[in-house]
């Protein structure tokens, strides 16, 4: 019987150190950081709340992601890897030292960053899937890759989809919202609705729009830049039915500025609303130097504009940029019951826009140059 019995234990030693060897191997993934211009370090508390949105998620990430949290925590928490390494034999130690060991000398905050935007990512995914399953009769529009464009009770959605990026714009992000509000204009929906996939609305222009130019083709970029921006911002002008802003989370930007041009903007008590243009040496686009005096005054458009200050919700709403503020933990369904009733009334009366010659007014400020906004707006 000492025979079989040592022959087993030698298989079994065997086996544990083929295992030792695939962990000692492991990879763990670079977790790139991507940073637009507008983007600042997580506070504490959104590193507390982060932890706080991990525990409710009901589907497993699986092992390799939960590695890249566990060493993200501990690098945001302790710093560089300062335990000793484990040993081979075990297994799950030695599989969460090296993750942590790979992440070297990346700082505290960054690891708060990109733990907080790991988690974000996480939580997105399982929401669009619930939303999935709880809606099999949504008509999803092909073609696409930056946005979600989805037909449902004549209402044609279009969703920012870059949550690992928190919906910041790019070039083809640009194109594709174009295409896509050219396609609900002509369908059979009533209303339009534009919102943000994760925690985030949208944090404005991408960064690597401009910085991906190559050597003396700086000029050339920043010109068709223009003209994109300029064809982008006269759609949301030319909408012909009611345009819905529905900011589920932090707004900056571009995506502040358009919310002049929407017909109605719901947000949640989780939204903010940020212009930093003069901190990043830019001019307001979006027609909002012309249309934020008008719609809450001179003094508090040029405290937003040039100024920088970020709004609340709460504050956006006094202001008359926000139609209606909503607790987050109700947001979508209030928000979403409301919509489907305006839906519901009649195309001919609800695609009716508000002062044609009043838009027609402020479309001159996007098309002219030399005085006012940047002629890209």
């Amino acid at each position: 019987m000492a025979v079989p019995a040592l022959t087993f234990a030698r298989s079994l030693c065997r086996r544990r150190l083929r295992d030792a060897r695939r962990v000692q191997a492991l990879c763990i993934p670079a977790i790139h950081l991507h940073m637009t211009a507008a983007t600042m370090q997580v506070s504490q508390q959104d590193f507390e709340k982060a932890q706080e949105q991990l525990k409710l998620l009901k589907k497993d990430p699986g092992n390799e992601v939960k590695l890249k949290l566990y060493a993200l925590f501990k690098q945001a928490t302790e710093g560089p890897c300062n335990s000793p390494k484990p040993g081979m034999l075990d297994f799950v130690k030695k599989a969460k030292w090296d993750a942590w060991n790979s992440l070297g000398n990346l700082s505290q905050d960054n690891a708060k960053q990109k733990y907080t935007e790991l988690v974000s990512s996480l939580v997105s995914a399982e929401s669009s899937s619930q939303v999935k399953d709880a809606a099999p009769e949504e008509s999803r529009h092909d073609g696409y890759e930056t946005i979600i464009v989805t037909t449902k009770n004549n209402i044609t959605k279009i969703m920012f989809n870059r949550p690992e990026r928190k919906n910041a714009i790019s070039h083809k992000m640009y194109r594709e919202i174009i295409k896509a509000l050219e396609e609900a204009a002509k369908n059979d929906s009533t209303i339009a609705v534009i919102t943000g996939n994760g925690e985030y609305y949208c944090s404005g222009n991408d960064l690597n729009n401009f910085t991906n130019a190559e050597a003396g083709e700086t000029e050339k970029m920043a010109k068709n830049g223009a003209v994109l921006l300029k064809e982008f911002v006269a759609h949301f002008i030319d909408f012909p039915k009611p345009l819905i802003a529905v900011v589920n989370g932090p707004a900056i930007g571009i995506s502040v500025t358009l919310l002049g041009l929407c017909d109605i903007v719901y947000a949640s008590d989780t939204a903010t609303f940020h212009t930093p243009f003069s901190q990043l040496g830019q001019s307001p686009e979006g027609c909002s130097s012309y249309l934020f005096p008008k719609i809450m005054g001179l003094a508090k458009a040029n405290e937003m504009l040039l100024f920088n200050k970020k709004l609340t919700a709460a504050e956006a709403c006094a202001q008359g940029l926000v139609t209606e503020v909503f607790p987050d933990r109700t947001f979508q369904k209030e928000v979403w019951a409301r919509l489907k009733a305006y839906a519901s009334l009649p195309k001919n009366v609800s695609t009716f826009k508000f002062s044609p010659t009043f838009l027609g007014s402020v479309k001159a400020t996007v098309t002219r140059s030399g005085k006012g906004e940047a002629p890209c707006s």
